[in-house]
């Protein structure tokens, strides 16, 4: 498989975007993989990228964006950040991505028993960690069931799963919210913003279209 040109690139739709990352995971999921030179692809992208999604993701080490999809080089654009949540600073990565750049799909992807999500629903301090949490809070509050406050924890891993799909939803929010840029295109029809969760137990990426 031949990293993207602008040729191809320019072929991408969101909806078709959307498959290839689609069709990406379940090879993941059957431990296939595409067939692919990746030296061959930092030759084919040394003088440009041409890619067709960007995916925001967690820095948890189970998930890649690049693995879980089956991508090679110069394929997707990867956000990472605890939490999986969006700032000023991502926001404009975003918008370079898709204004600039071409890419036709933004994922906001949250996985299971995600390590930040537990801490904002254990409200947990700690350095620099306490202001990132802070930002998952919304998400916590968000989801109303269990009410009983001992259930709300990260020992109760439904309602963490529960707060990271919630989290997702608020994200996308912030991005329409917060990026005319993205919103304006979005309306357009040049890209498409979704959520999707990944699953650390099974490989599995559900989108949420």
């Amino acid at each position: 498989m031949k990293a993207h040109t602008k040729e191809t690139q320019a072929t991408m739709t969101p909806e078709k975007s959307l498959q290839f990352l689609k069709e990406g995971n379940e090879r993941f999921q059957q431990n296939l993989k595409a067939n692919r030179n990746l030296l061959e692809q930092v030759n084919d992208t040394s003088e440009g990228q041409f890619p067709f999604a960007t995916i925001l993701s967690c820095i948890d080490s189970r998930v890649s964006a690049e693995l879980v999809f089956d991508q090679g080089l110069g394929d997707i654009f990867s956000v990472r950040i605890a939490g999986n949540f969006v700032n000023e600073d991502i926001l404009g990565s975003m918008e370079f991505a898709c204004k600039l750049a071409g890419t036709k799909l933004i994922v906001v992807l949250g996985h299971t028993s995600c390590g930040a999500v537990k801490g904002a629903c254990d409200h947990a301090e700690m350095g620099n960690l306490t202001k990132l949490i802070q930002k998952i809070t919304p998400a916590v509050n968000a989801v109303s069931e269990p009410s009983d406050e001992s259930l709300r924890n990260s020992k109760n891993l439904e309602f963490v799963d529960e707060v990271s799909k919630k989290n997702v939803e608020l994200t996308i929010d912030r991005i329409h919210a917060e990026s005319p840029i993205l919103s304006e295109m979005e309306k357009n029809g040049e890209i498409k913003i979704i959520g999707a969760m990944y699953d650390i137990n099974t490989g599995g990426v559900e989108f949420y279209e």
